[in-house]
């Protein structure tokens, strides 16, 4: 185990119907500031939630006893135009290149704005330009902090028969989530911190609200 990785309590299992893989497809991928490497995607049948998730099998991931995973929830304003009010886009980037280093999954999940969707997400951004946090501007359009359920993730995980992972994440949700469904999770390895003016406040509600492992500048 890493330094700066923290260990998972073991909970109660309760193991999500089965999934199968419909599609593998080899896939270059290539970043603005011109990382690149190729990819194997991963599509599903059988999915809990019926939406259209994506496995992407980097480095030697086949090799991989314990392989190295990030369940990174679909964000298009941070991964697709390089929104600085989140950190999404850094840390996809980031997974992407410290995945491949040590082979494994980084699970991409459609679940916009913690699972509200992509106008909702939007429309608590002008809540949170009122003064409000993140999690408070969910609550006030009567949405939950974090809808995200990590059941098709687990199914994903399972079709492509992985039992055990090492958690790529600050969220230690995502660690109980993929316990509770049958996933070992034997280590949590946060991310890096990827800090800017825009987005400080909503980092820091992350730290205080919901536990994240953020090592943030006093």
């Amino acid at each position: 185990m890493s330094a700066d990785a923290s260990p998972v309590p073991a909970v109660t299992s309760a193991v999500p119907p089965a999934a199968a893989v419909r599609t593998k497809v080899r896939v270059p991928l290539r970043f603005p500031d011109g990382w690149e490497t190729v990819v194997d995607v991963f599509t599903f049948s059988g999915l809990a939630d019926g939406k259209e998730h994506l496995a992407l099998g980097i480095g030697d991931y086949e090799a991989a006893a314990v392989p190295l995973v990030r369940p990174h929830s679909e964000c298009l304003t941070g991964d697709v135009f390089g929104s600085q009010r989140c950190d999404c886009g850094p840390q996809l980037r980031e997974a992407l290149e410290r995945i491949g280093e040590s082979g494994g999954y980084l699970l991409y999940l459609r679940q916009e704005g913690r699972g509200i969707g992509l106008y909702a997400k939007l429309d608590a951004y002008a809540l949170q330009d009122d003064g409000l946090d993140t999690y408070e501007a969910n609550r006030a359009l009567g949405r939950g902090e974090d809808e995200r359920d990590y059941t098709a993730a687990t199914q994903m995980l399972n079709a492509l028969g992985v039992g055990a992972i090492r958690l790529l994440s600050n969220n230690p949700d995502k660690a109980r989530q993929l316990q509770r469904l049958g996933t070992d999770v034997v280590e949590r390895v946060p991310t890096g911190v990827h800090i800017s003016d825009a987005n400080v406040r909503y980092l820091r509600a992350k730290v205080e609200h919901t536990g994240h492992t953020l090592a943030l500048p006093a």
